[in-house]
């Protein structure tokens, strides 16, 4: 894929919800999206569900997008989705979209890191 397809986008002080949104349309639409800084034991029994600050916004985006169609599972491999910033990327020019960023005082989000520790992740 061309570098010009291809959106990088940060999601430092992103609402996770809207974030989700604007990317699931971004690879709906064809573009490859990769996202970095989602957030700087397996149950038998019971809800699984991802523990990871990367995984749980995998899953957001997944749930936006018609996955059990070839439309959507085509989409689905355009997306990556990183905690930090890997060496590839660094000199790459990262999009904040404004409509998703946190605007209210922190004390009024639930990050994406208080939640997956809450969830069980040890972090890294």
């Amino acid at each position: 894929m061309s570098s010009e397809n291809t959106v990088y986008v940060d999601a430092t002080n992103q609402i996770a919800g809207r974030l989700s949104t604007r990317i699931a349309k971004l690879i709906l639409t064809g573009k490859r999206v990769i996202v970095v800084n989602a957030s700087h034991v397996n149950p038998i029994y019971g809800p699984i569900h991802p523990r990871r600050p990367d995984n749980i916004l995998r899953r957001m985006v997944r749930g936006m997008v018609p996955r059990k169609k070839p439309k959507g599972a085509m989409a689905m491999r355009r997306l990556r989705v990183y905690i930090g910033v890997p060496e590839d990327f660094k000199s790459k020019k990262l999009v904040q979209f404004e409509d998703t960023k946190a605007t209210r005082p922190v004390p009024v989000y639930v990050t994406m890191a208080e939640l997956s520790k809450n969830l069980g992740w040890s972090g890294e």
